[in-house]
């Protein structure tokens, strides 16, 4: 189960109630910049990193800028609809002051 928790600025994924990985995002100028996902080691190799992102863009209605290695992998590898760009320098430095 995917869950959006907008206070803490991220999608959790869940297998039997516990938290297994999660995908984290700040929204700038009509963008959502997607930086950091991760699935913990004990729920590796079950596909829940890919199912997370998906989930995640899903249910995200702005274009995405893929800072997030593996959010930008799985858009390059998937067929989806999605309206997404590489960061920019500028993009970079405006989330290293957002996340200070």
């Amino acid at each position: 189960m995917i869950t959006h928790d907008e206070r803490s600025h991220q999608f959790i994924i869940s297998v039997d109630d516990t938290p297994a990985g999660s995908t984290h995002y700040r929204d700038r100028d009509g963008e959502r910049l997607f930086f950091h996902t991760e699935v913990a080691p004990e729920f590796g190799g079950r596909g829940l990193g890919g199912e997370l992102v998906s989930g995640a863009l899903e249910a995200t209605d702005l274009p995405v800028v893929a800072i997030c290695p593996y959010v930008r992998s799985w858009l390059e590898k998937n067929e989806h609809d999605y309206t997404w760009r590489l960061p920019t320098p500028a993009d970079i430095m405006w989330l290293q002051k957002e996340l200070r």
